[in-house]
Order: structure tokens, then sequence, then C-alpha cells
């Protein structure tokens, strides 16, 4: 499981340009059961996708797709997680 931790290195108004795009990418990899939750960090300097599914090398993969990545809106950072206590209604989500 990964977090992946976006800093935006653009103005709010060059991220709202390509927010519609890059909701379509998060909505692909959410229909692959690969992005559990995603969101804004408050306040609004980044977000953060919580995935599974996949590994390190297939996630860089993956966000070089994002439009947030490919028109430099973005950095990202990859933490890798390892669950090893979480609320029962999370177990869905473990490997």
């Amino acid at each position: 499981m990964f977090i992946v931790s976006l800093s935006y290195k653009k103005a709010n108004s060059e991220v709202d340009k390509f927010l519609e795009s890059h909701i379509k990418f998060l909505d692909k990899y959410y229909s692959e059961k690969k992005f559990i939750f995603s969101g804004r960090k408050n306040p609004r300097t980044g977000g953060i996708i919580l995935v599974r599914n996949v590994d390190k090398n297939s996630l860089q993969e993956i966000i070089k797709e994002d439009p947030f990545y490919q028109n430099e809106i973005a950095d990202y950072e990859i933490t890798e997680v390892i669950p090893t206590k979480y609320d029962e209604n999370f177990a869905c989500y473990i490997e």
C-alpha cells in the first residue's frame, strides 16, 4: 500500500486548468480498484492518494499518466506503508 503526496508547484489557477483531466485519471484507477481515496490537502497545497494492488514500479508508471505530472503541476512523494493495525472496516483494503 502506498501514500502518494502531491505538492503543487504552480498556482491554484494553473491547477484548476487541469483538474477535470486529473479527476478522469483518478476515476480510471478507482475503477481498477487501485485507488482507495484521494483528496486535497488543507490548506490547498496539493493532494493525497492512497493506493493498493500495485508495486512501486507500476505506481511510478501510473503517476506518469496524471495530467498534473505531465504538465508539471505537482511534485510526487511516494511512501510505502505496511498496515499492521487498522479498523476492521478498513480490512477489505489490506492486501
